[in-house]
């Protein structure tokens, strides 16, 4: 039976993406909520603001998600078809120039060259894509996952704050926004940490404490605004 080991690093694609979103949603709709709420403003008019936050955040995070990871995937594949072409042209180089990576990694000449020419019998542009220039399929660039992970997390999150909003009565709209979000921050940080492998309670900290430090900053521009007008 074959044994199937799991790792974390299978997850960095779709954790990275996951985890931005939500955080995102959550930071910046609460951090919007709370700068309109200061200005005073009823509670319609705050949920309509959270509502928009909501959809242009998530449209937001997907077109720069996918903007960035598409970049990288065009690099990715300028870079295999550069090397589909030396394979077809220059065949003995490109077997010496993989069998001088493995001696680089601790292999003997011959050895080296062994393993070179078997792996490039059996998937030669596989090898030098993985061996040469660091690019595996598990780590792919996937523009459109990224896109759709980064959208469908952030309405998530956001929509954590909307909903206080819904239903918090207006006095305490403020307080309950804060404290729901900074207590799903914690558990977003914690879940974060413990999937990549790290101490939960270090990751709670960093996300709550920069979610703080946002809903902060923006209640206080918005008290100003709000005082000013």
């Amino acid at each position: 039976m074959r044994h199937r080991e799991l790792h974390r690093s299978e997850r960095i694609g779709w954790l990275r993406a996951a985890v931005l979103g939500a955080n995102d949603g959550i930071v910046s709709t609460a951090s919007l909520i709370l700068g309109v709420a200061a200005t005073g403003a009823t509670g319609a008019q705050v949920a309509i603001a959270g509502t928009a936050g909501l959809v242009a955040g998530a449209m937001s995070m997907a077109a720069g998600e996918y903007v960035s990871v598409r970049s990288q995937a065009d690099t990715e594949e300028a870079d295999l078809s550069r090397e589909r072409m030396e394979l077809a042209s220059n065949d003995s180089s490109e077997r010496a120039e993989l069998a001088g990576i493995y001696v680089a990694r601790g292999l003997d000449a011959d050895l080296a060259r062994q393993v070179a020419d078997q792996l490039m019998a059996h998937d030669a542009l596989g090898a030098h894509a993985r061996d040469e220039l660091g690019i595996s399929e598990l780590q792919r660039a996937r523009p459109v996952v990224a896109a759709f992970a980064s959208a469908g997390t952030f309405a998530v999150g956001a929509a954590l704050p909307l909903l206080i909003v819904l239903l918090a009565p207006t006095n305490l709209l403020a307080a309950l926004v804060v404290a729901t979000s900074l207590a799903c921050l914690a558990m977003l940080g914690a879940l974060a940490a413990r999937a990549g492998g790290a101490r939960a309670g270090v990751g709670a900290l960093r996300v709550t404490f920069w979610g703080a430090f946002a809903m902060a900053l923006t209640y206080a521009v918005g008290a100003a605004f709000g005082t000013v007008v």
